[in-house]
């Protein structure tokens, strides 16, 4: 599993913390940026850039994206099709944006989830898995329509 992550000045430390937590649980995952802080970046930069990579091999590959509210990255992200981007603020919605919507990227808010529940946020969404029962199935079908 490939995971990409992208954040804009405001989830800067948060996207630093996961990326780390993540190398020393051996997990591979790609920083698309921001690299360094910026007051100035705009968060639907670095949303366009890891849809784009999730898209390459959507059965393979996740996203993480963060800003400080989760909102504006999610609605970024969303307006690629074929990318299913979804804001979690524990586990259980963690759980079941990736298990019920087939969330293919999880946002994240900054100003709102510290980092010790970021880590569980993503722990549990790289942990969970589609279903495949037919309720799910058909609503993402409709979603690709």
């Amino acid at each position: 599993m490939n995971i990409f992550i992208g954040a804009d000045h405001r989830g800067f430390e948060l996207k630093n913390a996961i990326i780390e937590y993540l190398h020393e649980k051996n997990i591979r995952i790609e920083d698309l940026g921001a690299y360094e802080y910026n007051g100035e970046d705009d968060y639907p930069d670095f949303s366009q850039k890891v849809a784009q990579a999730v898209l390459q091999n959507s059965e393979n590959y996740l996203g993480i994206v963060i800003c400080g509210s989760g909102c504006g990255v999610t609605i970024a992200t969303n307006r690629f099709k074929g990318i299913r981007a979804g804001i979690a603020m524990n586990e259980n919605q963690a759980a079941h944006i990736r298990e019920n919507d087939h969330a293919n990227v999880l946002s994240l808010a900054s100003d709102y989830t510290d980092i010790e529940t970021a880590k569980k946020i993503v722990d549990t969404f790289l942990a969970s898995s589609p279903k495949t029962e037919k309720k799910y199935l058909r609503r993402i079908e409709k979603l690709d329509k």
